[in-house]
């Protein structure tokens, strides 16, 4: 196989690639590292060697985040303020033409399944988005490891019980949540607490990440009057030149406001029984950057 041959092979499954390192770390950089690490692991290989590229890439890109993933374990015990994933874009297009397998994507990289994976172990969390997100068999995961299919098969059991009891039931209907962000940002905008009232869960919660480098709520709010309150709060003191558009964020539509042309903060809304269960609103600046070019 030569060079250019390596080239483009890597190439057809860097996006199978990115999938699964931005699911095993939560982090848009730490998962462009490890893919350009798998670059480099690929062009040195021998590939007279390897009999099933697709394997073989996914196996390094894998076993490369695994072990990023123990190397910031810790940052939970260091962050400042609740943690939420680097806002990832995803735009599957016809690329995933099956609505089961999109809503099977869409799922796995969204934010409430993304904040429960960060509780599981590096392994666990590897098995279940390899089995989870992108439908490996038991047998073929258990190749990647050098471990036996029935203990892959226990930390599958274990890793999906774990999220299936954490993680919030949402509506994943882009329509709807497009429509109803419109009106919450309408409401927003024009110090309608009623109107924002009217939008939001009685119990609805809003997840902060400033990284403590911006404002935010250095708690979780919860209870429908706290969090609207809130959000005309923040409307009332836009940031400079302000602008915001939409885009597709982890599986879902979000706002991305802009101060001139500095992505400011996101803001995405879950949306379960028709109202809103949960705002995210992202502000640190480490994890926006890459998002000024959308």
């Amino acid at each position: 196989m030569t060079t250019e041959t390596a080239a483009h092979v890597f190439e057809e499954h860097r996006t199978l690639l990115m999938g699964v390192a931005y699911r095993m770390l939560g982090r848009v950089a730490d998962a462009e590292d490890v893919v350009q690490d798998a670059w480099l692991r690929w062009s040195r290989a021998d590939r007279a060697e390897v009999r099933e590229p697709r394997a073989y890439l996914v196996r390094v890109t894998t076993r490369l985040a695994i072990d990023r993933l123990r190397q910031v374990q810790t940052r939970g015990e260091t962050y400042v303020g609740p943690w939420l994933p680097e806002p990832y874009v995803t735009e599957f297009g016809d690329a995933v033409p099956d609505a089961a397998d999109r809503a099977v994507l869409v799922d796995s990289v969204s934010l409430a399944v993304l904040v429960v994976l960060e509780s599981l172990s590096p392994l666990e969390r590897a098995v279940f988005v390899l089995r989870e997100a992108f439908g490996y068999p038991y047998a073929e995961i258990a190749a990647l490891f050098d471990r036996g299919e029935a203990a892959v098969r226990q930390l599958a059991g274990r890793a999906r019980r774990h999220v299936d009891e954490r993680r919030p039931r949402y509506e994943v209907d882009a329509v709807q949540r497009r429509e109803l962000t419109e009106r919450f940002l309408a409401a927003a905008a024009d110090g309608d607490l009623d109107g924002l009232m009217s939008l939001l869960a009685p119990d609805v919660r809003l997840v902060g990440d400033s990284g403590g480098k911006a404002k935010a709520p250095a708690r979780i709010l919860y209870t429908a009057d706290k969090v609207g309150r809130f959000l005309l709060g923040v409307a009332r003191k836009p940031p400079a030149a302000p602008s915001y558009r939409f885009i597709e964020a982890n599986g879902g539509p979000a706002v991305l406001l802009l101060s001139g042309d500095k992505p400011d903060s996101l803001l995405q809304l879950d949306i379960a029984d028709g109202r809103v269960a949960t705002v995210y609103v992202v502000r640190n600046p480490d994890k926006l950057g890459h998002l000024a070019e959308c």
